[in-house]
């Protein structure tokens, strides 16, 4: 399906964009299409410098503009940031560049996490950019400050490029979680926050690595809500009569996200290849 044209769009009726990195994102868009079935989205994978966690905080500022722009420019009313480190890196910068445009970022669940904690230890999956943020350092502080709980963040080197890769169930990557996961639970976290979009992807593995009693959250579901609640504030919810559609672009390759669609999200989406983008 295709788009409609949003070259001179009434504001309700243009799509909205969400871009991330690679394929960690649709674990967001899943939740933003279950939510508001009835709105368009163009999707947009940074392939060309996926994935973001370990890259400088300059260079994901920048691509984070690019992209931002080339939504822009295809007629998004809207944006969501679905990417922690994105979120953590630039969501400012973002906002100061479109302040007439709803702009959405995604955060480590710190709060939601601390009410389900009872041991009140709280481990944090993350890329090592989301954890060295000034934003996940003030959000981690005012957390401790504002409860009793202690927050243990475990960065998770290599864990996004696994699943990039479609490594969701292999060997490899469960010895890999293993390694970022034991240390949290022999210092008696009960919970654990999945603070990359790329991980609700190997949630299924984690839960056959932890205890059964284990909280593991995910804040895919809320992003979507606060998104739904800033278009209906103001005013451009696209008619519920109406079926979303979604389009795909990548600065990477085509063929790979398209099939993460497929494996992901179970639905066949063509994805098309903008070419090399500026810096």
């Amino acid at each position: 399906m295709t788009l409609r044209s949003t070259e001179t769009p009434m504001p309700a009726r243009a799509a909205i964009g969400v871009f991330d990195s690679g394929v960690g994102g649709l674990s967001v868009l899943r939740h933003l299409r279950a939510q508001l079935p009835q709105e368009d989205f163009c999707y947009f994978a940074d392939g060309e410098f996926a994935p973001y966690g370990e890259k400088p905080e300059g260079l994901i500022v920048a691509r984070s503009l690019t992209i931002a722009a080339f939504l822009r420019e295809h007629g998004v009313k809207a944006l969501v940031v679905a990417c922690n480190t994105a979120t953590a890196a630039a969501i400012d910068a973002l906002r100061l560049a479109h302040p007439d445009m709803p702009v959405v970022g995604v955060e480590p669940g710190l709060k939601p996490a601390a009410a389900l904690s009872r041991s009140r230890v709280v481990g944090v999956l993350a890329t090592e950019a989301t954890l060295a943020s000034n934003k996940f350092a003030r959000l981690r502080d005012q957390m401790e400050i504002d409860s009793d709980v202690r927050f243990l963040a475990q960065a998770c080197n290599g864990l996004a490029d696994r699943i990039e890769s479609g490594e969701l169930r292999s060997a490899a990557t469960a010895l890999l979680l293993r390694r970022y996961i034991e240390p949290l639970l022999a210092e008696g976290a009960d919970t654990l926050v999945l603070g990359c979009t790329h991980y609700p992807f190997v949630q299924p593995l984690i839960k056959t690595l932890v205890p059964a009693q284990t909280q593991i959250v995910d804040t895919g579901a809320a992003v979507a809500s606060q998104l739904a609640r800033l278009l209906a504030q103001r005013g451009l919810q696209a008619p519920l009569t109406q079926q979303g559609a979604l389009e795909m672009f990548t600065s990477g390759s085509r063929s790979a996200l398209a099939a993460a669609c497929t494996r992901l999200l179970q639905i066949d989406v063509p994805a098309t290849s903008i070419g090399r983008m500026a810096k």
